[in-house]
């Protein structure tokens, strides 16, 4: 039993310190200008229309996408998945945290944005992977992806895509209508849609061993 709980102490150590890597990719690719990651446009947009900060508005997205999962699946919901409302704290306050960290970071050209834009997919993907090998607790995004392919005869691989490209569009048209540009959408957002993914797949290969011997 003690080996059990301290099994789950890890996986949730593991998991918090996968959080945190992917709040600095977001924040990376947050001041890369370059355009953030599909799952962090909306709340990047909803930032820059509101008070509220980046992490905040990650957190009140995460809300929403919890309550629709409880909405759509209703007797099948899994109360353990409630557990993705402290991960969205904690995801959220470490966004605002890692976006004042690296305020000091100058970006005076194109070339440099780029260095940037990669440094956070990158730390996205690791992150993804250290959140895939803890597996204790998915987040809102993908719980919402779930819970849709357990409602409708989706494939997980479609379904990802086709609530990256709803955000997308919802954080391109609020972005249009509200500030008259497009922000938080750029080739920076297509470079971290197509490249996250890869990374993380690289990086499951060691974790796998790792999560193997130590979890």
């Amino acid at each position: 039993m003690k080996t059990g709980i301290l099994g789950q102490v890890k996986r949730y150590v593991l998991l918090c310190v996968g959080l945190a890597i992917m709040a600095f990719g977001v924040a990376f690719s947050i001041k890369a200008g370059l355009g953030t990651s599909p799952i962090s446009s909306l709340p990047y947009v909803l930032s820059l229309l509101t008070p509220l900060t980046v992490g905040t508005a990650t957190i009140a997205m995460h809300v929403v996408l919890i309550c629709l999962q409880i909405l759509l699946l209703r007797r099948r919901y899994d109360p353990i998945q409630l557990m993705q409302l402290p991960v969205a704290l904690i995801f959220g306050a470490l966004t605002d945290f890692s976006v004042l960290a690296i305020q000091g970071v100058s970006v005076d050209s194109y070339l440099m944005q780029w260095v940037l834009c990669v440094i956070g997919i990158l730390l996205v993907g690791v992150g993804v992977s250290f959140e895939v090998t803890a597996n204790v607790v998915a987040l809102a995004g993908e719980g919402m992806v779930l819970a849709l392919c357990k409602v409708f005869p989706l494939k997980f691989a479609n379904a990802k895509v086709g609530f990256d490209v709803t955000l997308v569009v919802i954080a391109s048209t609020l972005s249009f209508l509200f500030l008259g540009q497009l922000e938080g959408v750029r080739e920076g957002t297509v470079a971290a849609a197509i490249c996250v993914g890869l990374v993380a797949k690289q990086i499951n290969r060691p974790m796998e061993a790792f999560a193997k011997r130590y979890l």
